[in-house]
């Protein structure tokens, strides 16, 4: 089907936290490429994103940092964003859920669907944490999966399995805010009933989506097939939006009602901004809504979401949902809370200018079948075999040899020989295939053939010779030249989607400007008798220091996590936990460590003196937060040297599920000195 329009959302990122490269493989940059493909072809498409800021995670920050949630989403958000825009991600709009539209929007989106009679209401038990005073989240709830066992399920999910999960479902769950047994507690809420649904999803999705990915479907046909069932909408909770009932005061609308309603408002809210209306990108057939989004939230987007949007009457459904995924980092799980990640905003900031050759390693290897792996060697490896090596060396040779030969004119094509037509043939062919893969979401394969494009460039420069023929046949030369240019301008556009700011910088060498999709593969996309701009190096080799910095910074980063006590550690005898001089200490003074953003450097006294301890906490923890608290502290540890200043012992922390981090403290005031045996 042709669609008028386009409408495509990214997954709205948690703002409890920055971004890192697992999100941008897994939902940012397929996303990007997809989109600027569509607008190289002239289509209408709005492409919308936001920071996701409400829910529990963020209400536990901002307590165990003292501050407001709003304090934290501000910060949070406004890093988000930033990284975006300076990594290229080209979205029409990037909003958040704590905007007023959006909450008046997801209010009467709930009263529509109230006032319809949509709705069940349940008085029942829910797990409740007695020591953090909250009922708990689904995904703050762990336990044993009752299908598969594994032990380590969520209360809506087992990642194991892929079972939709109740928390009631699960075998002895316990808190993941205080690692303790649930209570139940009575509480009221209003519940979607997916298990109405059951017979028009198998008709949308089983019977009317069989093209979506095999991950997609596959997940989306086990749910359904174990049968669904009703899910609470609301939440007891004090930040996030409020339900819109007198009856419910003192409860907001469950994160995963409110998050994907967050597309619509942030249409909203560029409408408004740009005198547009909304309306025809989310009710007009003629659209076609795609989501992009990660493996984790398959079940939000295909199942709940559409199913609200059903429900609510006016509004198109999804059309297209390319799930990836899971990136790992160097062989193991990126994990937010040990810091094991590769974060945006501090590769643009030691990387500068290698925005694109990031987009090419995460799509080269991006985990659309499966999980894969990022390594930094590969990054080298990919970045200097083949972005320089091929690419590159294409390029530079065309220009300069233009500029060398011809005044750096475009020289006029004259007589093309077998070898010349076989790859204007396959020129041809090119933009085609590439499209194709694009349109059916294999990221990949679409790299891999535009980066044919330049191998064919790079192989029929080497083939043909010019800088030897130039002596016998000048002609020769401007024609083998030109053909060569025109495969450089056929890349400019192939390559826009993938390498934006290569694409830019390709245009400008080559003089060209408005370039649309279908003028690639042409052999006229060059005129003949322009100037070429001064050859520039569209990449440069990266050298063995710099990605054994990257290297050296996540093994500092494990030794750094050991601070936090974590089981399954390699047995020890007793005698050397004998060794250890851990006692109780007060911090007296502290700062942050300059030129780091994780490092507090902290005077405790221990009651026997007082030391300076370098610690790793600046992120969970101000200076002013830390002087006066009672600390443990491991005395007698080897003092070494971090960012110059000698630590002189270790401070224990405990580290929560959510990723956040408590001091260990005596139960009752004790004085400095004590010792811990």
């Amino acid at each position: 089907m042709t669609f008028k329009r386009h409408t495509v959302t990214a997954a709205l990122p948690y703002a409890n936290g920055p971004v890192h490269i697992g999100h941008l493989a897994g939902v940012y940059v397929p996303a990007d490429i997809y989109v600027r493909f569509l607008r190289l072809q002239k289509k209408d498409v709005l492409f919308i994103c936001g920071s996701d800021e409400l829910g529990v995670p963020i209400t536990l920050r901002a307590k165990k940092e003292g501050v407001t949630p709003k304090d934290i989403v501000d910060r949070y958000h406004s890093m988000i964003k930033k990284s975006f825009q300076q990594f290229g991600i080209s979205f029409t709009h990037y909003s958040r859920t704590s905007s007023p539209i959006h909450w008046e929007t997801s209010s009467e989106f709930f009263k529509s669907l109230y006032e319809q009679g949509v709705f069940t209401e349940e008085v029942n038990q829910q797990y409740y944490d007695e020591q953090s005073q909250l009922f708990l989240a689904d995904r703050y709830i762990q336990g044993t999966c009752p299908h598969c066992g594994f032990e380590s399920a969520y209360g809506d999910q087992c990642e194991n399995c892929g079972s939709s999960l109740s928390p009631s479902d699960l075998k002895n769950p316990k808190s993941m805010l205080s690692g303790k047994a649930p209570v139940l507690k009575e509480t009221k809420h209003w519940y979607l009933p997916m298990d109405r649904y059951e017979d028009w999803l198998k008709k949308y999705i089983l019977e009317g989506h069989q093209e979506w990915k095999t991950n997609v479907y596959g997940q989306c046909k086990s749910w359904i097939d174990q049968g669904l069932k009703p899910r609470a909408m609301t939440r007891d909770l004090d930040w996030g939006v409020p339900v819109p009932l007198a009856e419910a005061r003192g409860k907001v609308l469950y994160v995963w009602f409110d998050a994907p309603i967050g597309y619509i408002s942030a249409t909203k809210e560029w409408a408004a901004a740009n005198d547009k209306a909304w309306e025809p990108y989310w009710k007009d057939q003629d659209t076609r809504l795609v989501h992009f989004i990660g493996k984790d939230n398959i079940v939000f987007h295909c199942i709940i979401f559409p199913v609200i949007l059903k429900a609510h009457g006016d509004y198109i459904l999804p059309d297209n949902v390319p799930a990836n995924e899971f990136l790992n980092l160097e062989g193991d799980k990126i994990s937010t809370s040990r810091n094991w990640a590769v974060w945006l905003h501090e590769y643009l900031e030691e990387l500068p200018g290698k925005e694109d050759v990031l987009r090419y390693v995460l799509c080269a290897n991006a985990p659309e079948t499966k999980d894969n792996d990022f390594t930094w060697k590969e990054f080298q490896a990919r970045n200097n075999n083949e972005l320089v090596a091929i690419f590159g060396n294409f390029i530079n040779r065309a220009v300069v040899l233009t500029h060398k030969y011809f005044e750096g004119k475009v020289p006029a094509a004259g007589t093309f020989y077998d070898l010349d037509q076989e790859v204007i043939s396959r020129l041809k062919d090119y933009p085609g295939q590439i499209a194709a893969s694009l349109e059916s979401f294999r990221f990949r394969e679409a790299l891999n053939l535009m980066m044919e494009v330049a191998r064919l460039g790079n192989k029929y420069l080497a083939d043909t010779e010019p800088w030897k023929v130039i002596k016998q046949d000048e002609q020769r030369v401007g024609t083998i030249l030109n053909l060569s240019l025109q495969i450089a301008g056929s890349l400019a556009v192939l390559a826009a989607p993938f390498l934006p700011k290569t694409s830019e910088k390709l245009s400008q060498m080559l003089g060209l400007t408005g370039l649309t999709w279908a003028q690639a593969g042409g052999q006229s996309l060059v005129p003949v008798g322009q100037k070429l701009g001064k050859p520039v190096l569209l990449f440069e080799k990266i050298e063995d220091v710099v990605v054994n910095q990257q290297v050296a910074k996540l093994e500092a980063t494990k030794k750094n996590n050991t601070t936090v006590i974590t089981p399954g550690k390699s047995e020890i005898a007793f005698e050397d936990f004998l060794k250890m001089d851990i006692r109780i200490g007060r911090i007296i003074a502290a700062e942050k460590v300059p030129k780091s953003k994780k490092l507090l450097k902290l005077q405790v006294d221990t009651g026997l003196d007082q030391r300076t301890v370098v610690s790793g906490i600046a992120q969970y923890y101000s200076p002013e937060q830390v002087i006066g608290q009672s600390v443990t502290v491991l005395l007698n540890l080897a003092p070494r040297k971090i960012m110059g200043i000698e630590s002189q012992g270790m401070v224990l922390m405990a580290e929560h599920p959510d990723g956040t981090f408590s001091f260990l403290q005596p139960d009752k005031q004790m004085d400095p000195g004590g010792e811990v045996s």
